[in-house]
């Protein structure tokens, strides 16, 4: 895998997950295309896909199953009608059958075809996936082994094996994997962390491209807070969730800042409803790093959006390179996937990237970015993740909120310091790693532990 891009942390996509949904999907297409890159395409009559460890454990809740079979129909999480997905899947399984990239058509029964292997755990990564095609005599053709490494990213065993470097330094002119390194090409070059991020990306693509990329990012991040408003209702699943941000906007609309000034949190917090409501509704989202943390993101731009009279469409560019600078570097210390590190790779990943956006945005120092990235993480240390049911609902949806808040409590607190801290970005970036290599199993993704055993999956829940 080549230089990782503002484009590749921030991808759209459809929910409720990036790890179960968006990379399955990935994988699987991927595994067509391995198929028409050996010529044995046309000699595929039947497939089998097995699941393991967290998407054989929560896959069912996380839509991998659906996932998987538009995949092999060639669909891609960006390009698919999210509104289409219901009809499709009901004519899957309806007439047991589907058509490889949406032209050559196999036997396929997803309910014998697609195996959750719960209980079962592959040494490299929870979230792994085995492709099989067969001829027309049932004899293996191929195989492939996928993970699904959060944030919607895929590799391949042999990737994993070989651990190929996400940052190469034939790729890029300023790589890192550390802050320590990123800070230091900041002040060789006198530059702030989104421009040497910038320049980056012009090394793969026109700044024009990159810019277009963010602002398309920006308009689809936009879309689905707007659909979220708007859209009543119940959540997809057993659960019987309500959605609140309809109400809660309308509610709001008839308040006065000045009247109390806490409702800033408020709007905060109903921005990062509306996003992850449409998550979970398996709507049209972008990672921010991931589908469960879709939402903190969007709810600190908008805040800047409605609170912060200087913020325009350059707060925006700076904001979003400032933010893949920190998913950068947890991806290469630690991880971006709630199956290795529990929510602290989600929430607490995506909160400290909104601090640092925002605190670059508000004309912060480095030093002070930096601040405001640890601060955020280190509030979110231990966080676990143990979705009731199974599903991006509780406590997810309201952890977004809570996300928010905290990154902009941290930029704030960054800003009235200098710089100077104790505990450094690194710091509790390796410590958030140890975090998650300790924590148990059933408090990462696998619904065993914590909240997911304290609620009946039957009863509605607020």
């Amino acid at each position: 895998m080549g230089a990782i891009s503002v484009l590749d942390i921030f991808s759209i996509g459809v929910g409720p997950s990036s790890s179960h949904t968006v990379g399955p999907m990935r994988a699987a297409r991927r595994f067509l295309m391995d198929l028409r890159q050996q010529e044995i395409l046309e000699d595929v009559a039947s497939l089998k896909v097995e699941l393991y460890g967290s998407l054989a454990m929560t896959g069912k809740g996380h839509c991998t199953d659906i996932a998987i079979l538009l995949g092999l129909e060639g669909e891609t999480p960006d390009g698919v009608d999210p509104e289409s997905i219901p009809f499709r899947i009901s004519e899957i399984q309806d007439k047991k059958s589907l058509r490889l990239f949406g032209a050559r058509p196999i036997q396929f029964d997803p309910e014998a075809d697609i195996l959750f292997l719960k209980g079962k755990r592959l040494p490299f990564h929870s979230n792994a996936l085995r492709m099989k095609a067969f001829n027309s005599q049932g004899r293996q053709i191929h195989s492939e082994l996928y993970y699904s490494v959060g944030g919607g990213f895929v590799i391949d065993h042999r990737e994993a094996i070989e651990g190929a470097p996400a940052q190469d330094s034939k790729t890029v002119p300023y790589p890192y994997k550390t802050a320590e390194e990123l800070i230091a090409h900041t002040r060789r070059e006198n530059r702030a962390i989104w421009e040497i991020v910038l320049e980056n990306e012009k090394a793969m693509r026109p700044e024009s491209v990159v810019r277009e990329g963010v602002f398309h990012i920006w308009r689809t991040i936009t879309g689905s807070m707007e659909r979220g408003l708007r859209t009543t209702g119940e959540l997809p699943g057993n659960l019987g969730v309500k959605r609140r941000a309809p109400k809660l906007y309308l509610e709001l609309q008839e308040t006065k800042i000045g009247d109390d000034p806490t409702l800033v949190m408020e709007w905060v917090s109903l921005y990062a409803l509306a996003v992850n409501e449409e998550n979970a509704a398996g709507s049209r989202v972008v990672t921010a790093p991931t589908n469960g943390s879709a939402g903190v993101i969007p709810a600190v731009l908008h805040y800047c959006k409605k609170f912060v009279p200087a913020f325009n469409d350059e707060s925006i560019f700076i904001f979003f390179l400032t933010a893949t600078a920190m998913a950068i570097l947890y991806k290469e210390g630690a991880s971006l996937s709630a199956a290795e590190m529990g929510c602290q790779g989600e929430i607490g990943v995506s909160s400290s990237m909104a601090a640092a956006g925002l605190a670059a945005i508000l004309g912060g120092t480095t030093g002070q970015i930096e601040c405001a990235a640890e601060i955020a993480m280190e509030h979110h240390l231990g966080m676990t993740c143990d979705p009731v049911g199974g599903l991006v609902q509780i406590p997810c949806i309201e952890r977004n909120a809570m996300g928010a808040i905290k990154a902009i409590n941290s930029a704030r607190l960054a800003l009235r310091g200098n710089g100077e801290q104790v505990v450094s970005l690194d710091a509790v970036i390796r410590a958030m790693r140890e975090t998650g290599e300790n924590m148990k199993s059933i408090y990462k993704e696998t619904s065993e532990g914590g909240l997911a055993l304290q609620i009946s999956v039957g009863a509605p829940v607020c």
